[in-house]
C-alpha cells in the first residue's frame, strides 16, 4: 500500500476512451463563441487573403456557418459606419483584427483597437464606426445566425429629454 494515498490506478487512465470526453466540434457558450473568435484572428490565413475594401459601402463576406451560427468578416474605410442598430434575437461577438473601430452606446463611447473583443446579448443596440485614418478589418460572430438588423434613430440623452424646446 502507497503511504501516500490509498488511491492506485491500474492500467493506463487514457486507454479508457468511454471516461473521456469528446470535444466538441461547434461552440455552445458564449466562452466557446469567444475562443472560436479569438482563433480565427489568430489564424491570418483564414481570412487575410479574403479583405477586400470598398469606397462606397462596407464590405462583408460570410467566412464561416455552424448549426446555428454564422461568421463573418467586414472591413471599414475610415468613415465607414454601421449605423445604430441592433441584432433582432441573435447574440454576437465583435473582434476587431486589424486597424481600430469606434463602438457608440447611448451611454459611451469607446475604441476597440486590433485584438478588443465585445460580446453583447439579443436587442444590444450600439453603431461601429472607422473614425481612424486608416483602413480596418472586423470578425463577427452571431447566433443564432442573423435574421435581422433593425435600425434605430439617434437617441438622445436622458439631459436632452428634459429640455423644453420652444
Amino acid at each position: 500500500m502507497n503511504s501516500d494515498s490509498d488511491l492506485q490506478i491500474a492500467g493506463d487512465i487514457l486507454a479508457v476512451q468511454h471516461l473521456l470526453q469528446p470535444a466538441p466540434e461547434h461552440p455552445a457558450t458564449v466562452a466557446d463563441f469567444a475562443g472560436l473568435a479569438r482563433s480565427l484572428a489568430d489564424d491570418r490565413a483564414q481570412w487575410a487573403h479574403l479583405v477586400q475594401y470598398d469606397t462606397t459601402t462596407r464590405w462583408y463576406h460570410r467566412l464561416r456557418t455552424g448549426p446555428g451560427y454564422e461568421v463573418w468578416l467586414l472591413s471599414w474605410i475610415p468613415g465607414q459606419g454601421s449605423g445604430l442598430h441592433d441584432h433582432g434575437l441573435s447574440s454576437g461577438v465583435l473582434t476587431v483584427l486589424e486597424g481600430e473601430l469606434t463602438e457608440r452606446t447611448d451611454r459611451s463611447s469607446r475604441s476597440l483597437a486590433a485584438g478588443a473583443q465585445r460580446v453583447f446579448a439579443p436587442g444590444y443596440v450600439h453603431e461601429v464606426v472607422n473614425d481612424s485614418f486608416e483602413p480596418a478589418v472586423s470578425l463577427h460572430i452571431y447566433y443564432p445566425g442573423l435574421t435581422e438588423m433593425p435600425m434605430h434613430s439617434a437617441q438622445c440623452s436622458p439631459a436632452d429629454r428634459d429640455v423644453v424646446h420652444a
